[in-house]
């Protein structure tokens, strides 16, 4: 199903739409903005038929919480989500977390009493990229692990008027927002390992390698989805099917289930990662299985949610 693809890594210069400004495509571009009186970092990848002449989509990812921006796709995708934005003309932006967190409505992971004004920045982020970038306005999409997942749920509930779809990899409703809900719907599909260590797939307390201490609580990967599917009024009924088990030796297999007939063409999708760990599936085992479980190999996670982006956009204003 998923080939191979190789990068292409020829540099050219495109002009800007309306704007005089020139801009070097290519594998990455790093920009600073200064968002209420903080200079915030986010990094670009174009892909190499880029032009600020055709919408494009845009994708939001996000690290996990300790992680940065800059090593989202070596360190965590193994550059899995790259190579699947270049196949398909898409464009990723990774933002930086201050202090290499996010404020996913948890307050227990901050350690801080800063203000958090993470939305406003990534909202900032996306209309900068729109204004400068030629981005498509209906068609951007958030993905991230871990923290970052947790975030980009929150950016469905609070940012739904400009993010079409959202993709949390190893996270699922913080219980703080679960009173909240979305302006428009939402599509969002939910990858998460039934075995993840730190962020338990049926909810409750998220703690970092058996330290004891509760960065926050959490709803049940099932409760997440039902809260969606609420939402965007979809039929109750999933379609449910399993995926081939393609490689016995990793200890993992894929269930998905399939929520449809939702109002604006809308999805709710659960790839349920059985003996998935707290990991990103097709990505890197960057620790040990004992300490983050397993990390799966039967899907392409990246490839798989690009996909299910670019099938969801914004209705027309």
């Amino acid at each position: 199903m998923y080939t191979k693809h190789i990068l292409v890594t020829l540099l050219f210069f495109v002009s800007l739409v309306g704007c005089q400004t020139t801009v070097k495509t290519g594998r990455s571009l790093t920009e600073v903005l200064e968002h209420e009186g903080i200079e915030r970092t986010y990094h670009i990848y174009l892909p190499s038929n880029f032009s600020a002449d055709e919408p494009t989509p845009l994708v939001i990812a996000l690290h996990g919480g300790g992680g940065q921006g800059r090593h989202f796709d070596r360190g965590t995708t193994r550059r899995t989500l790259i190579a699947a934005a270049e196949e398909r003309d898409v464009v990723v932006v990774f933002p930086e977390g201050i202090n290499k967190k996010w404020c996913d409505g948890r307050l227990e992971h901050l350690n801080t009493n800063r203000t958090c004004t993470d939305v406003a920045f990534i909202a900032e982020i996306i209309d900068v990229m729109v204004q400068n970038y030629g981005i498509e306005p209906r068609q951007v999409y958030a993905t991230g692990i871990s923290n970052g997942g947790f975030m980009s749920v929150r950016l469905a509930i609070d940012l739904s008027e400009k993010i079409a779809a959202v993709a949390p990899v190893t996270a699922q409703l913080p219980k703080a927002l679960e009173d909240k809900t979305p302006n428009l719907p939402v599509s969002i599909m939910v990858v998460n390992g039934t075995e993840d260590p730190i962020v338990p797939y049926d909810g409750g307390h998220v703690r970092l390698f058996d330290s004891g201490q509760s960065r926050g609580e959490i709803l049940s990967t099932d409760a997440t989805i039902e809260q969606f599917r609420h939402h965007n009024g979809c039929d109750s009924s999933p379609e449910r099917f399993k995926l081939t088990d393609n490689i016995p030796d990793d200890g993992t297999t894929i269930e998905i289930a399939e929520y449809t007939n939702c109002e604006a063409d809308t999805e709710v999708i659960l790839v349920k990662v059985i003996g998935g760990g707290h990991t990103w599936p097709g990505g890197n085992q960057y620790l040990s299985p004992k300490i983050i479980g397993k990390a799966s190999q039967e899907i392409n996670a990246s490839e798989m949610i690009l996909d299910f982006f670019l099938d969801h956009s914004l209705p027309p204003t």
